[in-house]
């Protein structure tokens, strides 16, 4: 999207403005696509059905309407959404973006992606919730809807954003494992990591994800990347000095020598979640930093629906 090139989210102090254009303009595209037909707009009010309680009945739209309509409160949302968030070090690749000719991060990428998530969410008077962690579940918060909790929210993610602190490692699987047993109503749960630091540590990682689709739980997983750097390896043909961002261990090599044999094994993991997240009927979807959020947004949209049948 065009607006990546004039924003640069480690000065911006309005995260919910931005997520504001960004939902308005995945609207307006809406109305251009297969996915026209999709309501992105909340009832305030529902039908009253005969026989049920007159407690919340609207009182003030009967008299001008003449017709019974029953206020809608929070605990009567459509969707629980838990937003899973990784803030470990490796995040904040790329960490010098004019290098690379970025104006955004992995981690401020995801950020913003939430914020436009949670708009969503609120609009349609779904109750969502955030889930911060690193090496310990930082911030866990309860599902709701109204707009108190969601600037609240904004400010959690504004504050990640800027912390950008170097060495902080990272337990998905043990986090995961806690986020499953802290969530206790059936929920939508949506993941944003890298999962850089689970090379090692593919079984727990999917024990983790099994351990929340056992729980009824919806699940779907951002796999967030920079494509081209992190996947691809498309560094310039020189010596490179490689610093591991939650170790700070260093290592000084010619990118060519070591390419494929790179782009080999990361593509071997990044497979390997993916098929672990189809066998638990998880949602699994590669997301680039360098795309805009349309993807992201269009799945969400996607699995409210079949959620909401």
């Amino acid at each position: 999207m065009s607006f990546f090139d004039v924003y640069d989210l480690k000065q911006i102090e309005h995260l919910e403005l931005l997520a504001k254009k960004v939902v308005e303009g995945f609207i307006i595209g809406l109305h251009k696509s297969p996915f026209h037909g999709f309501s992105v707009e909340f009832a305030e009010h529902r039908l009253y059905n005969p026989g049920e309680g007159t407690k919340n009945l609207d009182w003030k739209v009967y008299a001008r309407t003449d017709k019974l309509f029953v206020k809608k409160y929070e605990e009567e949302t459509n969707l629980r959404c838990q937003i899973v968030l990784d803030t470990s070090s490796s995040m904040y690749f790329p960490k010098d973006l004019k290098v690379q000719n970025l104006h955004i991060n992995k981690l401020q990428f995801s950020a913003l992606a939430i914020a436009s998530l949670m708009n969503l969410l609120k609009k349609q008077r779904d109750a969502f919730g955030l889930s911060l962690f690193a090496s310990a579940l930082d911030i866990h918060t309860a599902t709701r809807s109204s707009s108190t909790h969601y600037k609240l929210l904004i400010n959690y993610l504004e504050q990640t954003i800027r912390n950008d602190q170097l060495s902080k490692t990272t337990r998905t699987p043990e986090i995961l494992h806690e986020i499953a047993d802290r969530i206790h109503k059936r929920s939508l749960v949506i993941i944003f990591s890298d999962f850089f630091d689970q090379r090692d540590h593919l079984e727990q990682l999917f024990a983790a994800l099994q351990h929340l689709s056992y729980n009824k739980h919806e699940v779907i997983v951002f796999h967030v990347t920079d494509k081209r750097l992190e996947l691809d390896f498309e560094f310039e043909d020189r010596p490179h000095l490689f610093v591991d961002m939650e170790t700070g261990e260093e290592i000084r090599l010619q990118s060519n020598e070591i390419k494929t044999l790179y782009t080999d094994k990361i593509h071997t993991h990044q497979n390997l979640i993916k098929q672990k997240c189809q066998q638990y009927k998880i949602d699994y979807v590669p997301t680039d930093i360098r795309e805009g959020y349309y993807t992201i947004l269009r799945k969400y949209l996607v699995k409210r629906q079949k959620l909401s049948k």
